[in-house]
């Protein structure tokens, strides 16, 4: 187990900061004793059911709310209720804190260029180009293995995407854990596939092999070359549950919050908009392109190798993966010209 330090790069101001994690030391024992010592511990500790129970304990039952203070919780983790659709005295338990709407319309813009990809999420982003490894297409033994991600339904688009880019979104318990769409366009195809529910915390994404690749997780396919779309190609969005996500729920609304529904094969969505919700817990949301469609925001790609940030993902996988934090609907990339 890596207890370095793990900094990232504030996008509004550009200063280095230190991430200051919740329940770092339970993640530590987890991927660290129990899952050195302990195998059949950590395989129960990663499951599906467990993860709902932790969830339950930090989020709904009374000791949870004890443990945690909603007001506590809110001043430590620097969560700004003045933004929220609902008043502060009515968030007055975890769960309600962290499955808060926000009024995204006015304090999240979003880039008036119709061609842009935005963030699905108020997260910490790292992202670039899919290396091509000997034995396929891979990033081998660090955030995912592609193939695995997408599962055998998503083989079709594998072909179409190799060599491409990817951005990995990662969500912190303070966050806003709406996702967004990224991209306007129509939906190809949309799934599930069944998983474990691995921490996104950097010591345990440093730990496991390619954790994102077997988490359980929602692929949704989406052609960006349609009328109105955001003419990117196809983009793969892939939305992975994480320790104490009971589930991904569906959410999806045109205007604000009003009348959430799920997507299928075949609608149009529109860029921006809410997509799905995450039930409770940290999370991660990983987008992948076709190659030579994006070009990422100058700041994304130049704070990767930042020189005096320090990150545990850095130092695990021996190139610089320096996370920026950015807000939902804000830049990630802009649509490359054919």
């Amino acid at each position: 187990m890596h207890n370095a330090v793990h900094q990232y790069i504030d996008r509004a101001t550009g200063d280095v900061v230190s991430e200051q994690f919740y329940s770092d030391r339970v993640v530590q024992f987890v991927y660290g004793t129990a899952r050195e010592r302990a195998p059949a511990l950590y395989r129960a500790l990663t499951s599906a059911r467990m993860s709902g129970v932790l969830g339950w304990l930090n989020y709904d039952s009374f000791l949870g709310a004890r443990l945690t203070g909603s007001r506590r919780f809110v001043q430590r983790m620097g969560i700004s209720l003045d933004e929220c659709v609902e008043p502060a005295d009515v968030l007055d338990t975890p769960r309600k804190i962290f499955e808060r709407q926000i009024r995204w319309w006015e304090c999240r813009p979003t880039s008036p260029d119709l061609h842009a990809v935005v963030s699905p999420a108020d997260s910490r982003v790292v992202c670039g180009p899919l290396p091509a490894m000997p034995d396929g297409f891979v990033l081998k033994e660090k955030f995912f293995s592609v193939d695995e991600l997408v599962g055998d339904r998503g083989a079709p688009w594998l072909r179409r995407l190799r060599h491409g880019d990817f951005a990995i979104c990662r969500l912190t318990p303070e966050k806003y854990h709406y996702v967004h769409t990224p991209v306007a366009g129509v939906v190809l195809d949309i799934y599930e596939l069944p998983g474990r529910h691995h921490a996104c915390n950097p010591a345990a994404v440093v730990a496991v092999a390619t954790p994102n690749s077997k988490n359980a997780r929602l692929v949704t396919v989406i052609d960006t070359d349609v009328p109105g779309g955001t003419q990117v190609g196809v983009v793969v969005m892939v939305e992975i549950v994480a320790l104490m996500i009971g589930r991904i729920v569906p959410r999806y609304s045109d205007t604000e919050y009003g009348n959430p529904r799920p997507i299928a094969a075949g609608n149009f969505i529109w860029r921006g908009v809410p997509k799905s919700l995450f039930q409770p817990g940290s999370s991660t949301v990983v987008l992948l392109f076709e190659p030579g469609r994006v070009c990422f925001a100058g700041d994304l790609i130049a704070n990767r190798a930042h020189p005096s940030a320090q990150s545990r993902y850095s130092l695990r996988f021996g190139e610089p993966l320096v996370e920026t934090d950015v807000a939902v609907r804000s830049l990630l990339a802009h649509g490359a010209q054919l």
